[in-house]
């Protein structure tokens, strides 16, 4: 990598590791400074909701909260999911996408492009858009966002002989707090040391894992039964409400912000859920709830969600949102550029970005 970079290529080791939520403190952060960004996926995933095209979602998400236009969007080369490779396996794509991805190159806007990497280092390979792949097509830099993991040293050394100069850098993010502090001192000097520059180190938060009321409403395919239900409050945790009234009372008041589900004829546990932090009841069995929750949910302006599912299908499909829906939700923006500001030293990446 020879002189000015104008490409970041923003990878991670896996997915859900918050590449998302990097790149758009990041971008954000650059467009502070005055710069004219432009931001693409050329590789898409798999969605929550199959029905979605999350890498269309994802781009267009972006690119609206940063007041991108068109000419500023780099678009995307492919999805990978399942009905792709089945595609693929029956009839194998002869496409030369790096080709495609260096032509859209030559004619990009803007003073720096930022492209969100799959979801691995290695995902993609298949078509020739593995993370290394991309970066050598766009002759550009590569920023890793890792989590916090007890095998973070060997991948971030193993990263660093297999991508060379082209790595500018590494967030660690998702660090829990009782080891923030050693992250951001001991294994911050080992990584300098070796070449790999720490450009932040961001805490867990338990906002940017939540999922929104409205997404456990799509997700389940709920009925809200409430009209004055708040939808777009955030759910940080989820219980089930499967145990004598007092034993939940008691243990609803050492949560935040949760999602009780329970039977639709558990009007104790459905009354004292309503009394702690919650932010919806999910009713399983599409039984109806009492004229007495109901008016209580009303005035407390908490939803009230109506499935046709059994208890065990509903904790599974709402269990795996957590930490893994888009960053559709204005109040995670907020929190998303607070904490790049205050994690994230985006001048010395320019500085790196451009060495």
């Amino acid at each position: 990598m020879m002189g000015l970079a104008k490409y970041l290529v923003i990878g991670s080791f896996e997915a859900y590791s918050g590449k998302s939520a990097i790149t758009l403190g990041i971008a954000h952060q650059l467009k502070q400074k005055g710069l004219d960004i432009a931001y693409g996926k050329p590789l898409g995933g798999d969605s929550l909701d199959p029905k979605r095209d999350a890498r269309d979602a994802d781009v267009e998400f972006i690119a609206q909260t940063l007041e991108l236009d068109q000419s500023r969007i780099q678009p995307a080369l492919l999805k990978l999911d399942n009905a792709t490779l089945d595609r693929y396996l029956a009839n194998p794509d002869t496409t030369d996408y790096q080709a495609q991805l260096k032509q859209n190159v030559q004619s990009q806007a803007g003073d720096r492009v930022i492209l969100e990497g799959p979801g691995g280092m290695n995902q993609g390979r298949l078509f020739g858009l593995s993370l290394p792949q991309i970066a050598e097509a766009v002759d550009g830099a590569v920023l890793l966002v890792a989590k916090h993991r007890s095998t973070l040293l060997d991948r971030l050394l193993a990263a660093k002989q297999q991508l060379g100069d082209r790595l500018v850098g590494v967030v660690i993010n998702d660090v829990p707090q009782d080891r923030f502090a050693a992250i951001n001192t001991e294994l911050r000097e080992f990584l300098e040391q070796r070449g790999i520059a720490v450009l932040g180190v961001l805490p867990h938060s338990s906002l940017l894992q939540s999922v929104s009321v409205d997404e456990i409403v799509r997700l389940l395919n709920a009925e809200v039964l409430c009209q004055s239900a708040r939808t777009d409050a955030m759910v940080e945790s989820l219980v089930i409400g499967a145990m004598n009234v007092n034993s939940a009372l008691k243990y609803f008041r050492q949560r935040h912000n949760m999602a009780v589900v329970t039977g639709g004829d558990r009007t104790d546990l459905q009354l004292a859920a309503l009394e702690t932090s919650t932010q919806c009841l999910i009713l399983t069995g599409h039984l109806a709830p009492s004229k007495e929750i109901l008016a209580r949910a009303e005035e407390m302006e908490i939803a009230l969600l109506s499935v046709d599912l059994d208890t065990l299908t509903t904790v599974e499909i709402v269990d795996r949102a957590f930490g893994r829906v888009r960053l559709n939700e204005p109040i995670k923006v907020e929190c998303i550029c607070q904490m790049a500001a205050e994690h994230l030293d985006s001048d010395r990446l320019l500085e790196l970005w451009q060495a």
